[in-house]
């Protein structure tokens, strides 16, 4: 066989078998009550360096040799991007006028907080874990936002398995999430312009070129974009498919080019669709079904081959870091959004379980760590950390929701005036 068909052959071998492997790793975490990216962040890893590459190195090798790396993680890329474009199209900003003030507090508390205590660790963390070369302010605004990150793809799936997407806790918990997704976006493209930028002057110039970008995407492309989908209701679905992605493409072009990362343009460009196109949806969905379970799975593979845990077993000191990211990432965003909560009138049970819900990291926090982790702002070691204590906070989500529900009334998942409505009706009749 030459060695131009040895790839295509290697990737006919590795590609089954790692969306297969996901496929299965998911539906098994699944029926334990986890949402499916618990697994498929858990298989990354177990076909990595972090287990098959230490018990058996020879088979990690042969399906996944190095020839193919390269092809596996270019298809992740454009799963990473298809998915990102999903994500904004899954923002709901009239949900965010809709919640008002409350919405603001909460979402913006569950960041705040987060990065404040997030920058305090990156301080202590800088001269052991930092890379060489990589400046303090990079590191520090990359570890504080690595500490804010929240799910919201998974959080809408979460919702959905406990009956809770419609209920107060779930409306409020969405809204929160689309408030702190798109400041988390907003802050990583300022991470990459400074990490990127080489000086004050060009982060400067890479801020200003980021804003036009978001003028032009919010006045420019949103109304175009407004008016051919009004057209394209009776036109093809194919056709509407075709003029999505290569605005996915462009639109992730020019934040590359911008100096920012490719996927926060594949965001703003999802963020900016017209809501309510049917024909939309359907090319939304058709996307959905085939980059979840085909694309997305090879991104975790290239997670997972770059987390090793096998670094934490050699450093033992790597599990005092971890025990502090962990403790840190908990209590800014659990304790963040429950704090928040509370003081926006909600009850204990509520509140937590806002808190935890928010504390969900999932794919959106591999995707910040896999950006930090290119641009050499992090190293293996931290990145390795990072990936554990997303795995763990996702992880935890479902049974600390559980047991907060549990034998809870209605009126204890409500905020005061909702609860005191809900006991007016329930007297009434």
């Amino acid at each position: 066989m030459s060695s131009s068909a040895a790839p295509l052959h290697d990737l006919l071998i590795a590609i089954p078998t790692v969306i297969l492997a996901c496929r299965a790793g998911a539906g098994l975490l699944r029926r334990a009550g986890q949402p499916p990216v618990v697994g498929e962040i858990a298989i990354g890893i177990v076909l990595g360096p972090s287990l098959l590459g230490w018990i058996w190195p020879s088979a990690e090798h042969w399906l996944l040799p190095e020839a193919v790396l390269p092809y596996i993680e270019t298809l992740g890329n454009i799963g990473l991007l298809a998915f990102l474009l999903l994500a904004g199209l899954e923002l709901n900003l009239s949900a965010i006028r809709g919640h008002g003030r409350t919405a603001v507090a909460v979402g913006q508390m569950s960041i705040a907080l987060p990065l404040a205590l997030g920058a305090l660790l990156a301080f202590g963390m800088y001269k052991t874990l930092a890379p060489k070369g990589v400046g303090m302010l990079p590191f520090v605004l990359f570890i504080a936002l690595a500490m804010s990150i929240t799910a919201f793809p998974v959080l809408a799936r979460i919702l959905t398995d406990h009956g809770l997407y419609r209920t107060s806790v779930g409306t409020l918990t969405m809204t929160c999430a689309a408030v702190g997704d798109v400041t988390a976006w907003c802050l990583l493209a300022a991470v990459v312009a400074v990490a990127t930028g080489g000086s004050p002057t060009g982060a400067l110039v890479t801020a200003a070129l980021t804003a036009a970008f978001l003028v032009v995407m919010v006045y420019v492309v949103r109304p175009l974009l407004a008016r051919w989908a009004a057209r394209a209701e009776r036109g093809s679905d194919s056709v509407v498919l075709v003029v999505l992605f290569s605005g996915l493409c462009l639109s992730a072009l020019a934040t590359e080019a911008i100096g920012v990362h490719a996927l926060f343009g594949a965001f703003v460009f999802g963020a900016v669709c017209p809501r309510g196109s049917r024909t939309i949806e359907r090319s939304a969905a058709r996307t959905r079904a085939f980059t979840m379970p085909v694309l997305l799975p090879l991104f975790f593979v290239s997670t997972g081959l770059r987390a090793d845990l096998a670094l934490l077993v050699d450093n033992p000191v790597l599990w005092l870091w971890f025990l502090a990211v962990l403790a840190v990432a908990v209590l800014g965003k659990w304790g963040g959004s429950t704090g928040a909560a509370r003081m926006a009138g909600w009850p204990w049970r509520g509140a937590m379980s806002i808190g935890v819900l928010m504390n969900c990291r999932g794919l959106t926090e591999l995707v910040v760590l896999d950006i930090g982790l290119q641009l050499g702002v992090i190293g293996p070691d931290l990145f390795t950390v990072l990936v554990l204590m997303a795995l763990l906070t996702t992880a935890v989500t479902t049974p600390a929701l559980t047991w907060f529900r549990r034998s809870a009334r209605d009126s204890d998942l409500e905020p005061a005036a909702q609860a005191r409505r809900h006991r007016q009706v329930t007297g009434a009749s």
